[in-house]
Parts: structure tokens; C-alpha cells; sequence
């Protein structure tokens, strides 16, 4: 556990605050009256201000549900569809209680760093130093960014104020053009970056917000910005899209100065963020989302990350007994592949990343609750699997019996063309496996739902493909330097890279979209991407038949759903609506000025 964690512990545990359950409610003794005396009670405010990313209505939990659903990943566990409502089970409206979260989280967020900006210059200069002073100052403005940031995209026109809270009197506020938030988002940041510390400073513990963090989602913002217009169905200023990708270009192009490189392996970051550490054998995590603990104390920093989505294995809670690789730790499996990115990895030959992010086996008990005992694997991955990440993971012994005979003790690999039990080899749509909790403290119990698993916002194989995407549209075509960033993230694939000269500007376009699908799926970015690209809507309800053809299509969750019990191809449905999220009806409701997004 390291630096950001640990302030966040020691910021409930240390300071005497009204409430520890840091996640859930408000720290409301930490008030700038009685605050702000010295370096150390302003960075803890400041924690204050970065932990409304960690919080359930969030990168925590929540927010998977709203932006967890695409062409790639859908939802499709153990349970029937989400019931309050969530875009990616296509039953959201204006009341589901996931939106109202997630809009009062970020303003929350918004309100916090507009009171550490105007308390922060009370710290008498005896007590910082004035490097320290903007640095703290920038990490706060930045965020202030990143969350208008998240409104926008999520809602589009959203109410805007760059002053703290501090009356009931007011609340009612109109909502503001997108445009004129995305102004003063890309001006924060910009500005911002010169106050933070680098990548370096910070020995690339990436829980803190640095210039190639700041840089790198900035690029973001002008990518995401350059699409906007579809959304809206309209044909957007030429002019302005394409400075839009030329700053974005030019901000990711700056990250790649800062002393960044994609690990070893593509399991190599997420094991880090699993086992609560570093860029142990590169520097490619730049920003994650912290999350510390095991629900066992009065301090909650937990998240939900590899018990919501992550592979499915056996609650073993009561057991005591059952540590280490005897419980991997307990997951629902929310989240599943759709056969069309089972498909993209196999069409590019891409086995490193896809028996990572995909689920290779399942976790298998010989006897109910006694702790798991073997794990069971798709037909010809336990091989590949053993030519990868087999020495880092937990293993149960080569079972070399006969099929029939197998027990549920060691590693077992099922076998393509005999084995008739539900089609089990046939399935393509598997659970996500990106993040999984056998890396979590092996010498500790582990908590039924809760996790010390880290989110990544953001990697440096995200920075190189917007570099490459953002290249090719400003230039009219791939340069050299979009081939080399598009294939210095297909190099550390193992697969095939792309010559120079071989693509044209359409071409080269499609091969990043694919390049971002199978690099960065099920890291909450895709439903965005989608937007920015003007396909959200008919990428996902293209995919909306063959999943009613259910196993004969290679989608077992299609048509019938796990255990028989519910479909998923409604969730391939949406409306044109779902460009946007709706105002929240609690919003509706309590301010006066405020109107709703079409559809909705």
C-alpha cells in the first residue's frame, strides 16, 4: 500500500473526522474555518477532493453500469438484469438511482475543489512552500476538470459554477452550453499542467495526478470533443475538428517525453494493480483510481473492482480457513465479451491479450465451500496459457486423468469436439477476466465484495493510440509516427505489425479502433469512444440479432441467458436517446431552472 492509499487511510483514521466511511459520507468536519493551518491539512483536504473517483457512485462501483455496456462487453451474470435501471442493461430512465449518484458524486467533487481554491492561499507561507502551494492548487483545479469533464460527456449542457457551495440560496442554475465548459476544461488543464509535478517526481506511482496525467486526459477531452457533433446529428465546424486532433496529438505527443514505456507483458500492468503495486517492469500506468483495505476495519477505502466484473468464483466468506489460492476471491462476473471481440482477437492472431481480458477457465470446488480446488479451461487455452502468465498465477496440478473421471481437482482443460456439456467450448461470450483478485494479499481473508484493486484511467498504450489516431485524421493519412505508436502496442501483443505506407487514411482509422477495442476493453472507455466516433448506437444494435440466435450464433447468454433464466440481446437495443444520459428526476425536481435531455 502506497501514497495515495495510505493518505486516504490515514485521512479517516488521523484527523478526527465525523464520518470514516470515507466512500459513503461527507468528511464534514474538514472545514475550511478551522482547516488550511499548514502543508499537511491541505493535502489532506485535497484528498478530500480526489475521493469522490473512489466512491461506490463511481469508478467504486456504480459507474460500470452506466458505461459498462458496448459492442465489446455486455452485461450478463448471475442475476437478472440490473433492477433500478443502468444503460448497459437498456432499462435506464430519468429515475434510476445510478444517474442521481453519479451527478451528485461529481458535483460533490466539482464543490470540493472550488473550496480547496479558495482556502488554500490561507496556509501562512511560513507553513509551504510555494511549489507546494501550486502543485496542490493544480491537482485541484485539474480534477475540478476531470469531473466537468465526466458531466459533460455523461449529459452534454450540465449547470456550470467555478465557486464553492457555501448558502442553499441559488441552487437553482441553468444548464450551460457544452461548449463553453469544454473551453474552460481544456484551459485548466493546460494552465494546470505547468504546477504539477512529472511522472518521475513522483517515482510513477500514478494515485496522484501528474503532467503525463494531465496531458494524457487532455488529449482525451479533444478527442472526445472532435466527435461531439455526432451525437447531435450534426455535421460539426471542419475547421475546429481538426485543431481538436491536433491538440490532441500534440498533448499525448508531450506524455510521450516523460519517461513512459508499455510493460514487458500485457498482464504485467494489471497484475500490479491487482497486487497493490507499481509499474514494477515499466512505467505504462500513468493514472488509477486508488481503492485500499478489506472491509475489516472502521476505514472503508474499498472498491468493487474484480468482485463486480472480474472472474466468476465461489463465495467462500464463512471459511476461514480458505486462503490464499484456495479462495481467488469471490466474483459475481457481471461483465462478459461479446463474441465480436472473442472474434477481433482471433482474427489478429491475439492470444496474449485475449486470455487475459477473456476469462481462459472458470474456478472449480471439489466440495461445495470448501475452498476452490482446480480451475477448469476452454478447450486448447490452458497450452497457451501455459506459454504466458501460467508461472504468475495460481495452479492446482496437471490433471491427467480421463475426462469422464475428473473430480474438480487440478487443471483441467476441456476438450472441443467431445465435451457436450451446454456447449461449453462453443460459448464466445465469457466473463472478464482484465482484473482478478488471486493477486490480492494472499496472507490475507478476503472480503466477500470488497477490494483493494486499483482502476486504471489511464495507460500508456492509450496515449499511443491517440497519438496515432489523432495523426492520421490531421494529416490526412497515417504518418510515421502513428505506424509507430499503432505498432509499438501491437509489438508488445505478439502479433503482426502493420507496414509503413500500407493503409489508407480510412484503413489506418479502422485499424486503431480495432487496436483500442482489444488493447483497452472493459476500461470503461469504449461506450465514449463509440459516441466520438458516431457509432454508439448502431454498433451495439447491430450485434441485437445474433444474440437472439443464442448458441448458434456462438452467444449463450443471447437468447436464453445463464441457467435459462433471462436474455441479453434486449440490452443490444437502445434508443438514439442513450447519446446522452437523462437528468436526473431528484434534479428535475429540486431546481427550477434546470430541463431534460431529449428522449428521455
Amino acid at each position: 500500500m502506497k501514497s495515495l492509499k495510505i493518505a486516504i487511510l490515514t485521512l479517516c483514521a488521523g484527523l478526527t473526522l465525523g464520518s470514516c466511511d470515507f466512500l459513503e459520507k461527507e468528511p464534514y468536519e474538514l472545514v475550511p474555518e478551522t482547516y488550511f493551518n499548514n502543508a499537511a491539512e491541505a493535502n489532506s483536504f485535497l484528498i478530500s477532493v480526489y475521493s469522490p473517483l473512489a466512491s461506490q457512485q463511481f469508478y467504486g462501483n456504480y459507474y460500470m453500469h452506466l458505461v459498462g455496456g458496448s459492442d465489446l462487453e455486455h452485461f450478463g451474470g448471475a442475476r437478472n438484469a440490473y433492477s433500478s435501471g443502468a444503460i448497459a442493461c437498456n432499462n435506464a430512465t430519468a429515475s434510476s438511482p445510478l444517474f442521481s449518484y453519479l451527478w451528485g458524486t461529481l458535483y460533490q467533487g466539482v464543490d470540493r475543489a472550488c473550496t480547496f481554491l479558495e482556502n488554500i492561499d490561507k496556509v501562512p507561507d511560513g507553513e509551504i512552500s510555494d511549489v507546494v502551494r501550486e502543485q496542490y492548487r493544480s491537482e485541484a483545479r485539474f480534477l475540478r476538470a476531470f469531473y466537468y469533464f465526466t458531466l459533460v460527456q455523461g449529459w452534454g449542457d450540465v449547470p456550470f459554477r467555478t465557486t464553492a457551495t457555501n448558502s442553499v440560496d441559488g441552487l437553482s442554475i441553468s444548464r450551460t452550453d457544452k461548449e463553453t465548459i469544454y473551453d474552460f476544461i481544456v484551459k485548466e488543464m493546460d494552465e494546470c499542467a505547468d504546477g504539477l509535478l512529472s511522472a518521475a517526481d513522483l517515482s510513477y506511482q500514478p494515485g496522484r495526478i501528474s503532467k503525463s496525467a494531465c496531458w494524457g486526459i487532455l488529449a482525451r477531452v479533444y478527442l472526445f470533443r472532435a466527435g461531439e457533433h455526432y451525437r447531435d446529428h450534426e455535421n460539426g465546424d471542419a475547421t475546429a475538428i481538426q485543431e481538436y486532433f491536433r491538440q490532441a496529438s500534440h498533448y499525448a505527443q508531450l506524455v510521450m517525453g516523460e519517461g513512459h514505456d508499455l510493460a514487458e507483458n500485457y498482464w504485467d500492468v494489471f497484475i500490479d494493480i491487482c497486487s497493490d503495486q507499481y509499474n514494477t517492469t515499466a512505467n505504462e500506468s500513468i493514472w488509477e483510481v486508488e481503492f485500499a483495505g478489506t472491509y475489516s476495519s472502521e476505514t472503508r477505502a474499498e472498491g468493487r473492482i474484480g468482485n463486480m466484473i472480474g472472474i466468476v468464483a465461489p463465495n467462500l466468506a464463512t471459511n476461514d480457513n480458505a486462503i490464499g489460492k484456495s479462495d481467488p476471491g469471490y466474483g459475481y462476473g457481471y461483465y462478459y465479451c461479446t463474441p465480436k471481440l472473442y472474434e477481433l482477437y482471433e482474427a489478429n492472431g491475439d492470444v496474449e491479450r485475449m486470455n487475459w481480458t477473456i476469462a481462459p477457465f472458470e474456478y472449480v470446488q471439489q466440495t461445495s465451500g470448501q475452498g476452490v480446488t482446480g480451475r477448469t479451461f476452454y478447450a486448447g487455452k490452458m497450452d497457451e496459457v501455459k506459454q504466458q502468465y501460467w508461472d504468475k498465477s495460481y495452479q492446482y496440478g496437471d490433471y491427467t486423468g480421463a475426462p469422464a473421471d475428473y473430480d474438480n481437482v487440478g487443471d483441467f482443460e476441456r476438450n472441443r469436439d467431445t465435451d457436450s456439456d451446454n456447449n461449453w467450448n462453443k460459448n464466445y461470450s465469457r466473463v472478464c477476466g482484465k482484473y482478478r483478485r488471486e493477486y490480492e494479499n494472499p496472507e490475507v481473508k478476503k472480503n466477500q465484495n470488497y477490494t483493494s484493486i486499483n482502476f486504471p484511467v489511464l495507460r500508456y498504450s492509450d496515449v499511443l493510440l491517440m497519438v496515432a489516431e489523432a495523426e492520421n485524421e490531421v494529416n490526412g493519412g497515417p504518418t510515421t509516427l502513428a505506424y509507430q505508436c499503432l505498432n509499438q502496442v501491437r509489438s508488445r501483443a505478439g502479433i503482426a505489425t502493420y507496414p509503413e505506407g500500407s493503409m489508407s487514411q480510412e484503413q489506418f482509422r479502422q485499424a486503431v479502433k480495432d487496436e483500442r477495442a482489444m488493447e483497452l476493453s472493459f476500461e470503461y472507455l469504449r461506450r465514449y469512444d463509440l459516441i466520438r466516433w458516431g457509432e454508439y448506437i448502431s454498433s451495439v444494435n447491430a450485434l441485437a440479432s445474433r444474440a437472439m440466435q443464442g448458441l448458434d450464433a456462438n452467444w449463450n447468454r443471447g437468447n436464453t441467458g445463464n441457467n435459462n433464466s433471462y436474455p441479453c440481446y434486449p440490452y443490444f437495443q437502445i434508443p438514439d436517446s442513450y447519446n446522452y444520459f437523462p437528468i436526473p428526476d431528484t434534479e428535475i425536481s429540486t431546481n427550477k431552472e434546470m430541463t431534460q435531455n431529449p428522449g428521455w
